[in-house]
């Protein structure tokens, strides 16, 4: 008899528990709900997160299920998206084996070092100050490579990066944007350059920053190109703009004889740096830039220039363009 009772009571045991297993979760309206699981949870922790998300009901049971399913040692830390609606078992092994959410955050052509550490930290990704203090850090700049340099502004890549909580980090996100300067900078076609790495970058920023025009880069590098040859200063009013702190616009002919280390009206050559992050196509029309004898270029007030092989003729379109 007592055999029997106990007989009894394993099954009704096994039954609660199966119930419970295999019983729809919460009924709610959504299809989904996301998760965000910390490093280091607890099995305890992760149920209250489930049961918050509203994925799962409250239950004594849930932690010995994980431990019969063989799960518990295997529940990742991540953000992720689970089925709503679902009963426990479906649910733990569903996320067992989710990917985490993929977010992805986009640097656009032209920034600056700064303004790219803003849009991080604008995002949650980063610390800008901490994220700041890295990109000049003569360590951080020497592991990559790049010795001989005062900070890693115009090496974060302009490019769609895909990134999972929880953050990597100041120091892997950096890495990832320089890595990805310098692999795109070694598939380029060098052509015929003549210019350090260094150079390349410094120029192709100044070309970034003149022109949104695709077709134009490869012209305006060529007049960079050729009043070096010559040397001519190169006169590009983004780089005084880089160079005074606070610059607030518009340019004035006070703003073009401040000394600066990056005033190309005064300085002769390149400036010290790049003045922003170029893209692919400012980076390859430096170094195949169009063949032309044009020294000079003027905006046309449309987002293209007219270009020039004399000063005479620049004098003109000035007139003619700039009244």
């Amino acid at each position: 008899r007592a055999s029997l009772f106990l007989l009894a009571a394993v099954v009704i045991a096994a039954g609660w528990f199966a119930f419970y297993a295999l019983m729809p979760g919460p009924r709610v309206e959504v299809s989904h709900s996301t998760v965000f699981i910390s490093k280091g949870a607890s099995v305890e922790e992760i149920g209250d997160l489930l049961e918050l998300a509203g994925l799962l009901d409250s239950d004594p049971r849930f932690l010995l299920l994980t431990r019969i399913l063989g799960v518990a040692s295997r529940l990742p830390a991540g953000e992720f998206i689970l089925d709503t609606n679902q009963n426990p078992v479906d649910l733990l092994n569903q996320l067992v084996d989710a990917k985490p959410v993929q977010h992805q955050l986009t640097v656009v052509e032209g920034l600056t070092m700064e303004e790219i550490a803003e849009l991080f930290a604008a995002a949650g990704w980063i610390d800008k100050d901490r994220f700041l203090a890295l990109a000049g850090d003569p360590a951080t700049i020497t592991a990559f490579g790049l010795d001989g340099i005062a900070s890693l502004e115009g090496y974060l890549f302009p490019d769609t990066y895909q990134l999972i909580k929880p953050s990597p980090g100041e120091g892997k996100i950096l890495a990832r944007l320089v890595n990805r300067a310098l692999e795109v900078y070694g598939s380029l076609d060098f052509g015929n350059a003549d210019l350090s790495r260094h150079q390349v970058f410094t120029l192709a920023s100044i070309v970034e920053k003149e022109t949104g025009k695709a077709d134009e880069r490869p012209v305006i590098a060529s007049v960079f190109h050729n009043r070096l040859r010559k040397r001519m200063k190169l006169q590009s009013d983004p780089t005084v703009i880089y160079g005074i702190d606070g610059f607030n616009g518009p340019l004035t002919k006070k703003d073009l004889k401040t000394p600066t280390p990056y005033n190309t009206y005064s300085i002769n050559g390149l400036p010290p740096g790049p003045i922003c992050s170029p893209g692919r196509d400012s980076l390859q029309a430096v170094l195949t830039p169009a063949d032309t004898n044009y020294l000079y270029f003027v905006s046309k007030n449309d987002g293209s220039h007219y270009f020039s092989a004399s000063l005479g003729e620049h004098n003109r379109a000035v007139r003619k363009y700039q009244r």
